[in-house]
């Protein structure tokens, strides 16, 4: 009989949290598991799947708009938010469903309150006001959206946690920051119509990406009609009879419906009773971990993005199962964070694997660039300005595509199977030799053979 009441408790249902729940019971363990909102997590809740739906919705706006071009004849089109947001709710109740009943079929006690740990093999459960025991306690709490420094009316503003429940369509909507969450609603705002303006700190959205992809969608938003301020920060927020004002730092103004803030998310740990446990955190909050997701106490581990690792939903999967297989598997691996894809679900969207230049020319000695531009078949009869941009880095010592980058239609589709050959070490000679899908935009993958020169380079 074991000496505990489980062999290993979650704190946490989502992504990380239930995969490594549901392995670590398909190997036989006794698993529990806490979730204080709801089952899902982020990503499923109030993330990725909720996005997405919305990201669906705001591109209709261009669909009504191309079919003209191709013949159709076309009213005007007239959206209605709430019943775009009672789909959505009736999707994400499916999905909770889905992880609850997935849950329940292997064996996986759920506990739906707070839990916070109080020792090395002890959790608190809070409204139960009980304690349980774990062999070994998992934390899988995520991240949540960061406010920044305080500043008069913050209370007013909302972040990626409320907008999905607003009651109504906002017409003017003002957001701040300039990452994946900033751009990728300033996108769904615009498509349904929303006077929509960027705020940002920086000299240029998207930091850290390919500086094509951000030039590109820069230029892609300025088309659409979004405005991008940079250099910029909120100094307060004043709420009047018709909406908010943003004050600037620099004295300027902006009048909105909604002032929503996506200036980045932090580690999900606070009061979480790591510290009182002896579990070490870094200076953002987040758990230390080593490559077993092993924290500084020998029985707490962590994964996800309350790892500070790479927060993306797909990561937070493979550390939940890596950690089940090898604790109660006895199969022990460890995940991979080599050529992770990842999307900007923007409008135009981009897809990227491997290096952004900047960084593929701090590894390599000498690079080949391929790029090409152009126009999507689509446009040339809806007669959309719009192009498509992509993007090829090659090692030129090896020859190997270290890098991968598409701003267009089905971008993450795209790069998606682009990962999978160049995981494989793919050379730019498999790709040259590789026949083409034609008429495609992927295509011009397997046809580029002109090295792009930059200004000021000699040939050859």
């Amino acid at each position: 009989m074991s000496d505990f009441d489980y062999d290993l408790f979650v704190i946490g249902a989502g992504s990380g949290g239930v995969r490594a729940a549901r392995v670590a019971s398909s190997h036989g363990a006794k698993v529990a598991i806490a979730e204080e909102h709801r089952i899902g997590g982020t990503c499923v809740i109030r993330g990725c799947v909720p996005k997405k739906l919305l990201v669906y919705a705001g591109r209709f706006s261009d669909e009504f708009e191309n079919a003209r071009g191709f013949g159709w004849q076309t009213g005007k089109p007239v959206f209605d938010w709430p019943t775009l947001i009672n789909a959505k709710d009736k999707e994400i109740a499916r999905l909770e469903g889905l992880y609850r009943a997935n849950l329940n079929k292997v064996g996986v006690a759920i506990f739906e309150e707070r839990a916070e740990v109080t020792g090395a093999n002890t959790v608190h459960l809070k409204s139960s006001r009980c304690s349980v025991t774990a062999k070994r306690i998992l934390v899988a709490t995520g991240g949540a959206p960061s406010l920044g420094d305080p500043i008069d009316g913050l209370e007013h503003v909302i972040t990626s946690n409320e907008v999905f429940d607003l009651k109504e369509q906002p017409r003017r909507i003002a957001i701040y920051g300039g990452g994946y969450i900033a751009v990728e609603f300033a996108g769904i705002f615009s498509g349904l119509g929303a006077e929509t303006i960027i705020v940002y700190r920086g000299d240029k959205i998207l930091r850290g990406f390919d500086e094509d992809l951000r030039d590109g969608l820069s230029e892609a938003y300025g088309k659409r009609g979004i405005l991008i301020v940079t250099n910029r920060t909120f100094a307060r927020i004043e709420k009047t009879d018709g909406g908010l004002i943003g004050h600037l730092d620099d004295g300027s103004t902006i009048e909105a419906d909604q002032v929503m803030f996506a200036i980045g998310r932090a580690p999900n740990t606070a009061d979480l009773g790591l510290d009182a446990a002896g579990a070490e955190r870094g200076r953002n909050g987040h758990v230390i971990v080593d490559d077993a997701s092993r924290s500084s106490v020998a029985t707490i581990y962590a994964v996800g993005d309350v790892t500070d690792r790479v927060a993306l939903t797909p990561v937070a999967i493979r550390e939940g199962h890596s950690f089940a297989d090898s604790t109660f598997g006895d199969k022990p691996w460890s995940a991979d964070y080599e050529m992770i894809p990842t999307a900007v679900f923007s409008t135009p969207e981009i897809g990227t694997v491997g290096f952004p230049q900047h960084l593929a020319e701090e590894r390599s000695a000498k690079l080949d660039i391929y790029k090409a531009s152009f126009p999507p078949l689509k446009a040339t009869l809806s007669g959309r300005d719009e192009k498509m941009l992509m993007k090829l880095i090659v090692d030129r010592e090896s020859d190997k595509v270290i890098g991968c980058h598409v701003l267009g239609a089905d971008a993450a589709e795209i790069v998606q199977m682009a990962a999978i050959a160049m995981r494989l070490g793919a050379t730019k000679a498999d790709f040259d030799t590789t026949m083409g899908l034609h008429p495609s935009a992927a295509e011009e993958f397997v046809t580029m053979r002109e090295r792009w020169i930059a200004p000021g380079e000699a040939a050859g």
